[in-house]
């Protein structure tokens, strides 16, 4: 099994690196035939415009819709979960639209509000998770399918939608690889 990491633009390396640490190949996807050698694929977090434009300029929206309509899962970190917005609120920005979701850009603040946080994620088991937020958008509004895995203050910040998944927080800045081994089980189940 290979995940393909969209490397763009943001943290890319980091998310090959805990793929890595998984026991999982992980490729660098900067081409539309990179795409077409992994069963998985991470959008990292970074800035979104600019993601949404490059992928758009290297001509890889229409395969990575191609691949995910067709059931590949798509994992989306921050930036990364805006790009995977069918609704970004107040931004006419790119997306690839492909989770019914509704998300706010920046929404805890500034690089400067940027924090951590012991965050209790079920799926993951009883420990809970150490969450990275760094200028996050949150989880507004979702459609009746798509399943709420955590929440902070009673926000929305970790979400599923079938193949696709998507958080707020950055899971690649810490030492703890659920998250990532999650979005790997979902890959297996495809891929079996």
């Amino acid at each position: 099994m290979k995940i393909g990491v969209l490397a763009l633009q943001g943290a890319f390396r980091e998310h090959r690196l805990m793929l890595e640490g998984c026991g999982t190949e992980a490729l660098e996807v900067r081409k539309a035939a990179e795409l077409d050698q992994v069963q998985g694929l991470i959008i990292p977090g970074g800035e979104s415009t600019t993601i949404g434009k490059l992928m758009v300029e290297f001509g890889l929206e229409q395969p990575i819709l191609k691949r995910a309509e067709a059931g590949m899962p798509v994992y989306g970190t921050c930036a990364g979960l805006i790009v995977l917005a069918k609704t970004i609120l107040g931004s006419s920005q790119y997306s690839l639209g492909l989770m019914e979701i509704e998300v706010q850009r920046n929404a805890f603040g500034r690089q400067v509000d940027s924090f951590e946080v012991d965050l209790p994620i079920p799926v993951l088991g009883y420990k809970p998770f150490r969450a990275v937020f760094i200028r996050a958008p949150l989880i507004e509004k979702v459609a009746p399918n798509v399943g709420i895995l955590a929440q902070y203050n009673d926000k929305i910040v970790f979400a599923r939608q079938g193949n696709f998944l998507a958080s707020s927080f950055h899971p690649e800045l810490t030492g703890d690889n659920r998250v990532h081994r999650y979005f790997l089980k979902m890959v297996e189940e495809t891929v079996n």
